[in-house]
């Protein structure tokens, strides 16, 4: 490994601020408020991690890696209000083995859809990913019945590069996935 690279994996993530929110890493003490809104089927219907008991948030979450970058892990992040610190949805980067690609997922509690948190979190999380990490391109996966997640990747900026029909089994139904992508310069430029 490179040396920039051994300087980044051994980084830990440092809190970002934005003007409602805090986004830090998801902890054990998350595992209660996470499972809750993690385990309603209006929140899985397009995704495959589907907890039915608490045991499977918690055991998610403590495999965590200590630090973010690491290829060919997932790093989740916590998405809290400022104003109390409640948990209101979750954010995960999948930094693949391509060094310089990270993929990105992310889940806002019901309550909290519509109101622009994940459209706040995701600028800060891609200027973190761009600016910070140095990553050259971010590609996003969605089922295209998504339309709120296709109408927030569109609004960010990401263009859709592929439409994969039947590629990605859910529920023990095949769904089609899309992969959206942006590149570092495009988001300098945007």
């Amino acid at each position: 490994m490179k040396k920039r690279e051994e300087e980044d994996v051994m980084n830990p993530f440092q809190t970002i601020a934005t003007e409602r929110l805090l986004i830090r890493k998801l902890e054990l003490e998350d595992t209660a408020a996470f499972f809750a809104y993690r385990s309603l089927p209006e929140v899985y219907e397009y995704q495959t991690f589907r907890p039915v008991k608490i045991s499977e948030a918690e055991g998610l979450i403590k495999k965590i890696p200590d630090y973010p970058n690491i290829p060919n892990t997932w790093f989740q992040l916590a998405v809290c209000r400022n104003e109390d610190g409640q948990l209101i949805g979750d954010v995960g980067l999948h930094f693949l083995e391509n060094h310089g690609q990270v993929e990105i997922g992310y889940t806002i509690a019901p309550n909290f859809q519509g109101l622009g948190y994940a459209h706040e979190a995701l600028i800060a999380i891609i200027d973190y990913l761009f600016i910070k990490l140095k990553k050259h391109r971010i590609i996003a996966s969605v089922d295209p019945n998504n339309i709120k997640s296709v109408f927030l990747l569109n609004k960010i900026g990401m263009r859709k590069e592929a439409h994969f029909v039947k590629s990605v089994r859910i529920d023990n139904h095949w769904v089609d996935d899309c992969v959206y992508a942006m590149l570092e310069e495009e988001w300098r430029r945007g």
